[in-house]
């Protein structure tokens, strides 16, 4: 039983250490979604994506979730008319990252949520632990 548990525990753990790095990418998305390059030639910040892998957890004999990558996302810039931005175009346009902060939130509290369901199993385990040990004394 104790075993179950301490596994149980160790797949929580991971999915909890994957879910903050996730959460750390969003808001790094959200921080920079109003940033703007100085020049034309520049690009505007380039939204990050979290991808998720299983991996094997050897010591504990169970499959955690990883962190497989993080990569940007190639899709489009948007563009903002701004024609007395130092980075605007010869027609008027500056270049905007490629973030949708309705988007970013939702994945937020996607991650966030599932952080927490993570906390709630270890707790869970830890109680079921605490309460073996009384009934041992």
């Amino acid at each position: 039983m104790a075993d179950d548990l301490f596994k149980s525990m160790s797949i929580s753990a991971a999915g909890m250490k994957a879910q903050g790095t996730r959460l750390r990418v969003i808001s790094q998305n959200i921080a920079n979604a109003d940033s703007l390059p100085q020049d034309p030639s520049q690009s505007p910040y380039r939204r990050k994506v979290v991808t998720f892998k299983n991996e094997l957890d050897r010591s504990a004999g169970v499959d955690t979730v990883r962190i497989d990558k993080i990569t940007t996302d190639k899709s489009d810039f948007q563009k903002k008319f701004d024609p007395n931005h130092p980075a605007a175009d010869e027609n008027g346009y500056v270049l905007t990252p490629n973030i949708n902060t309705l988007v970013e939130m939702m994945d937020m509290r996607e991650a966030q949520r599932s952080y927490e369901a993570n906390l709630s199993v270890i707790k869970a385990s830890k109680g079921m632990l605490q309460s073996a040990i009384d009934i041992l004394r």
